[in-house]
């Protein structure tokens, strides 16, 4: 047990003081296996009950909700507000966006799965019910079974920001593949692959830089839907541009932009997990009350970022 303090948005100087309870392990520990370089600690942020959104909530007997939004860069910073419903605020032009959320179903993890130590427990991670994926707004055709959670806890979609790339079964993988290089070649894109010794691990489709143009949402490549339910039983969409599905790649003489989403395997835990990179620049609201996400898609549309959130405009 230690004591723990956080600024309060919207209000100078500190904010509450909470007693939290922390876990500690030495540095060849399994739990830093696949983390970037240089990680020093964890912030449990899954669902259970000594995360610490559910440790502020019960200190502050506060709804337990709160929002992530990653930088796309480790030089500048990204934010995450707890026991916090809004609004959300962001310079320059002060843009409020939990209005513009849109939301989709969390998914009470499976018993067995993520869970090594102990098979009865549920999972803390974040599950959502994918229905399908669309490439310019062209249905990917999937293996439907697939996307849904079994018995002993295989299969389904999950979020996962120690990912650091979407990770997909293979015949997924290899149907969004397939749709994504010919949607990009109704676009005048071809793929380019490198020859010894240039590399674009861990990637396999990959375009010349001088290809590609840029906007403010990233390369002018296909968009990528994410399609899920929600409560209603209505279909909405996460839609990923350029800035999230590619990834620059510059290694051993080789610059291009690669598709940001790689092979999980033939039989992985989980059929789906989506990766860090592709909620750099989203806003997403874990609102646990309502067991329900909400996504902002690219922030970039907004002509904003995580690194422009208005600590002082926001008051929660």
């Amino acid at each position: 047990m230690d004591k723990f303090a956080l600024p309060q948005t919207g209000k100078p100087g500190p904010g509450p003081v909470s007693e939290l309870v922390f876990a500690c392990t030495d540095e060849n520990s399994r739990i830093y296996k696949g983390l970037a370089r240089g990680t020093t600690g964890l912030a449990a942020l899954g669902w259970f009950k000594h995360s610490i959104p559910a440790q502020l909530s019960r200190s502050f007997s506060s709804p337990q909700v709160f929002a992530v939004c990653l930088p796309s860069s480790s030089t500048v910073p990204g934010v995450a507000l707890f026991n916090s419903q809004g609004p959300y605020y962001f310079s320059p032009r002060k843009i409020e966006v939990s209005k513009s959320l849109i939301y989709t179903n969390l998914i009470s993890g499976p018993v067995g799965s993520d869970t090594v130590l102990h098979y009865y427990y549920k999972s803390p991670e974040y599950y959502l019910g994918l229905i399908s994926f669309k490439v310019n707004k062209r249905v990917v055709p999937l293996n439907q079974t697939l996307l849904t959670i079994d018995e002993i806890g295989k299969g389904g979609t999950k979020l996962s920001t120690s990912t650091p790339y979407t990770m997909l079964q293979t015949s997924i993988y290899n149907a969004l593949v397939d749709a994504f290089v010919k949607e990009s070649a109704a676009l005048n894109l071809t793929t380019n692959i490198p020859v010894e010794p240039f590399s674009m691990e861990p990637f396999s489709i990959c375009f010349n830089v001088e290809k590609i143009w840029i906007t403010r949402l990233g390369p002018f490549v296909p968009t990528i839907d994410l399609v899920l339910g929600n409560n209603n039983n209505n279909k909405v969409v996460w839609r990923i541009y350029g800035s999230n599905s590619m990834a620059r790649v510059q290694n051993l003489g080789f610059d291009g932009w690669c598709l940001a989403f790689l092979d999980g395997g033939l039989n992985p835990s989980t059929s789906i997990v989506i990766g860090g990179h592709q909620f750099e620049d989203n806003l997403l609201e874990f609102d646990l009350e309502r067991g329900r996400l909400g996504f902002s898609s690219s922030l970039l549309a907004y002509d904003t970022n995580c690194a422009s959130f208005d600590f002082k405009s926001t008051k929660n």
